[in-house]
């Protein structure tokens, strides 16, 4: 009977190191997972951080882009009213030289 209790001791004592050690282990699970969960943050962060960076630099691009497209605009209006005025001027010509000719 006495062995009996001895081993039964024995067993609990083996538990109770058993259970310490897997508390530890939880213990140290629930800081990892913080930890990582820290860390997600922190790397949602940067995306962010880089996606506004991106967006900035879009917009200075697409700005750039309109006032080049603006100017291109504007040059094709300027040949535009140069070809008419050459048009214009050969009219003149051609109605200058009919009448010389008459």
């Amino acid at each position: 009977m006495t062995k009996r209790a001895v081993k039964a001791e024995n067993h609990v004592v083996k538990l109770k190191q058993e259970i310490s050690l897997l508390q530890a282990q939880v213990s140290n699970f629930q800081r990892e997972n913080e930890a990582l969960r820290c860390g997600q943050g922190a790397s949602l962060t940067v995306v962010k951080q880089n996606a506004d960076v991106a967006l900035q630099n879009l917009r200075v691009v697409m700005n750039g882009a309109q006032a080049s497209i603006k100017q291109l605009v504007s040059g094709a209006e300027t040949l535009n009213l140069v070809a008419e005025i050459l048009k214009s001027i050969d009219r003149i010509s051609e109605i200058k030289g009919e009448e010389e000719d008459s």
